[in-house]
């Protein structure tokens, strides 16, 4: 992927779009799935999917902050 300061404007709107899509795909299937086995599954387990969550949150949102930075530069 080219970074940021190389993307057009319709490319960062495109990318970002991609990625808050993947994000908000992430926290509803978190919502779900912890929401629906929390009862079923022992404290280690919840604790590892909590953390594994965050990191990949964490991830996207590192990606898309600088993409949304360099938008609000250009637009």
């Amino acid at each position: 992927m080219k970074r940021a300061d190389d993307l057009t404007a319709e490319e960062l709107r495109a990318e970002l779009q991609r990625l808050r899509a993947a994000l908000c795909d992430i926290e509803d299937m978190h919502v779900f799935t912890f929401g629906k086995t929390t009862a079923h599954i022992g404290a280690e387990t919840a604790q590892r999917m909590q953390e594994e969550y965050e990191e990949e949150r964490n991830a996207l949102l590192a990606r898309i902050e600088p993409l949304e930075d360099r938008l609000r530069r250009i637009a």
